[in-house]
């Protein structure tokens, strides 16, 4: 039974994932790269915090890093420690729960940060909004520099968005994108 599912699988030709436009993807690597270098002199390190969750933006984040998107090739990528980082990105709907967490991971970045909300839940708690338990967004932790809206949002709409804060914040704009 199980071999006739991988069978199946492995036969059946499913469609080739949409390849990312090479160059758009060179352009991005280029400003992002510029930007980060202008900004802090060197790649920008991430640190996530997953703040409750359907782990819909959790896989998209995954994504970014896989051989399409590949989040490395723009001089970003994703660090264990937040000592380390310099991008605090919050997924979930900021749970009342999960404040001190989110303080602390903040409390141990060096500055400067940024700090973004990724999906409708980090926004402004999506559709679990007016629940006790939810917090009402990442705003409700932290000022937020950056907020990727989606339920949830591609990687090719993670990455330009992080590229269009790097842009606007040394202009000292929020940035919206979605």
């Amino acid at each position: 039974m199980v071999w006739k599912t991988i069978a199946r699988h492995v036969l059946s030709r499913a469609a080739p994932a949409n390849a990312p436009d090479a160059a758009l993807t060179k352009t991005l690597r280029a400003r992002l790269e510029a930007a980060g270098q202008k900004r802090l002199g060197r790649a920008l390190a991430i640190r996530h915090v997953a703040a409750g969750s359907c782990n819909g933006c959790e896989l998209e984040l995954r994504a970014t890093q896989n051989l399409i998107h590949d989040l490395t090739q723009y001089g970003l990528s994703f660090t264990p420690s937040p000592r380390h980082a310099d991008i605090l990105l919050i997924t979930g709907v900021a749970g009342v729960n999960m404040r001190e967490a989110v303080g602390q991971a903040r409390a141990a970045m060096p500055d400067p940060v940024f700090v973004v909300a990724v999906g409708d839940c980090a926004v402004d708690g999506g559709v679990f909004k007016g629940s006790p338990a939810v917090a009402g967004g990442a705003e409700a932790f932290l000022p937020v520099d950056l907020v990727i809206a989606g339920c949830p949002p591609s990687p090719a709409q993670i990455i330009q968005g992080l590229l269009a804060l790097v842009e606007a914040h040394a202009g000292g704009a929020r940035a919206v994108v979605g």
